[in-house]
Order: C-alpha cells, then structure tokens, then sequence
C-alpha cells in the first residue's frame, strides 16, 4: 500500500519503500498498515532501526538526511539496498542461486 517502486530515487522518498521492504522479511517488527506516506521521518527511522536491529544492516543512511531531500540521492539509495540485500543472504534470509 501507498509503495511503487520505478526508480532508486523518488520511489524511496516517504520511506514507505524501505517499512515494505524490511516488512515483509519481518512481518511481526511494526504494523505496516499503520504508517502514512506524510510520516517521513517516522517511516526511515522505524525502517533503518529495523534494518540494524533484525538485519544487522549498517545505518548507511542518515534519517536527517533522507527528511532534508525530498528526493533521495539514488546512489545512496542503491548502496543502502545492496548493504540490505548482503544482511539478508548472511542470514539465510535470501536464497541465492547456487553458481
């Protein structure tokens, strides 16, 4: 609800992107139906403490910054979702294909 995902950039911005995204690797961390699209600091800090605290993922993005710019930077985005994916795989979260 309220996520579609085109680019790295703007389809990031609310942070709702990032809460679907760790929601639905950790369903019982937050109550996804909750949040709103306007709540932009409350979705990247509840997403980035999630990240950290269930994935062991690095705070590679700094919620300051993401409020600031009301597009994220895609770059950034790009390597916090790498770093994200990385977390996953280490913990078994994430099947990769065998090569």
């Amino acid at each position: 609800q309220h996520v579609d995902v085109q680019n790295f950039s703007g389809s990031w911005g609310s942070g709702l992107a990032f809460c679907a995204l760790l929601h639905s690797f950790f369903p019982d961390a937050f109550d996804y139906g909750s949040l709103e699209p306007g709540a932009r600091r409350h979705n990247f800090t509840l997403a980035f403490r999630t990240a950290e605290a269930r994935a062991g993922c690095a705070p590679l993005l700094a919620v300051e910054d993401m409020v600031r710019m009301a597009v994220p930077d895609a770059k950034c985005v790009y390597t916090y979702l790498q770093e994200l994916y990385r977390c996953l795989v280490a913990r078994g979260l994430v099947r990769t294909r065998q090569r």
